[in-house]
Order: C-alpha cells, then structure tokens, then sequence
C-alpha cells in the first residue's frame, strides 16, 4: 500500500476525464492485481508487443493514421499543441477505435527495457509475450505512445523509451516510496483483459519492494 503522500503528488492533473499519470511502474501494476482481485478477471499492463499491435491496428505505417506527423494534430495531444496532459477521447481515435494512442501520455508496458531487443531478432519473426518479465530491479521499463511534451518522432507506433529513476527525483519520500514519479506528468498506463492468457503470465505481479532496485 502506498505510504501517505504529504501533498499532492500528481499536481492535480490525473483527474476529471483525464489519464492517470505520476506512477511507478510498480504501481501500475498493483493497480492491476488490486482490479483483478476485486472483479474476478484478470488485469495487467500489455506487452509491449500486445501495446504496439493495439497501436498500429493492422497498419505498418509510421502512425495508425499513416506517414504524414503534420496531421498528428487530427489524433494526437503532443509538444505543439499541448502544455499539459489532456482530457482522454478529445482527437480521433486510431483504426481499433482506441484513443490517445499516440501521445497526451506515453503509457507503461510489462516489459524491461532492452535497448537493442529488435535489432537482435530476426527479420520476421514474431514477438509474443514480454521481452523480461518483471523483477525486483524498479529500472528501467517500456514507455510506449510519446506524450503532450514530445515531438513527433517519439510518437510513432514503434517508438520506445525507458523509465529513468529521474522521473521521481522530486519526491521527498524516496527512497522509501516505490509508488510515486513526482516528474512524470507525461507517463500513464492502459490495462489489457487477456481472453486467454499466455502461460507465462499467469499472476505476474510487481516484485519490487522499497529500497530495493538497479545500482
């Protein structure tokens, strides 16, 4: 259970229609075992594989809406026309009927971050379930989508980026809290309900506990 914040951690955003945004990784995911445990059906974060399949929603182009990033405005909340997260469902939605995407707030995946993970893999072959699982290591984790305070390349469908451990840099309770980015306003999560789960990742939970995580 996360400790008592003593203010408000998400600088008031994150609220009224718009993303949650200002959590760890490992919160996300207690989220998620918190929603299955209370509803009876199984809720996690995507792969990033499954993320990315959502995203494109059957295209291969740079975004799901094509190649051209000057009608990003049409789809997406991002560094030119946003100052702040937004309102979630306010642009267009990509072909599967999902909004945001692309940007407003790039959005957390189960994996680790391997920096080189696609280069090393064959032309072809297909990308399943995780990279690496989950473990104690709190850094660093996929971030897909981009955000409000990106440009348009880090928008694209296969965009990725790493949790940085600087992203809570202004909380004054860690290292004791694991549950806070006090400096993420521009990182939030989608859940995934899977019909039919991988093997694999049958009950993965977060396995990070407080003051524990990369050196």
């Amino acid at each position: 259970r996360p400790t008592p914040p003593y203010a408000d951690e998400t600088f008031g955003y994150g609220r009224k229609g718009q993303p949650v945004i200002c959590i760890t990784h490992h919160a996300a995911m207690e989220y998620c075992r918190w929603l299955s445990a209370k509803t009876g059906k199984t809720y996690r974060l995507p792969t990033e594989a499954e993320w990315e399949y959502a995203c494109r929603a059957g295209t291969t182009t740079a975004y799901s809406f094509g190649d051209d990033p000057e009608k990003l405005g049409e789809y997406a909340w991002y560094v030119e026309n946003a100052e702040k997260p937004q309102p979630i469902g306010k642009k267009k939605p990509n072909p599967f009927g999902l909004f945001d995407m692309h940007g407003n707030v790039a959005e957390w995946c189960l994996d680790h971050y391997v920096a080189d993970i696609y280069s090393k893999r064959p032309v072809g072959t297909p990308l399943v379930g995780p990279v690496v699982l989950p473990t104690a290591a709190e850094y660093p984790y996929v971030v897909r989508g981009g955000s409000w305070d990106d440009d348009p390349e880090a928008l694209r469908s296969a965009a990725r980026r790493a949790s940085d451990r600087e992203w809570s840099v202004q909380d004054p309770q860690r290292p004791q809290s694991i549950w806070w980015h006090t400096d993420a306003t521009f990182v939030g999560f989608r859940l995934v309900r899977p019909l039919n789960e991988q093997e694999n990742l049958r009950g993965v939970r977060s396995l990070v506990v407080k003051q524990k995580g990369t050196k």
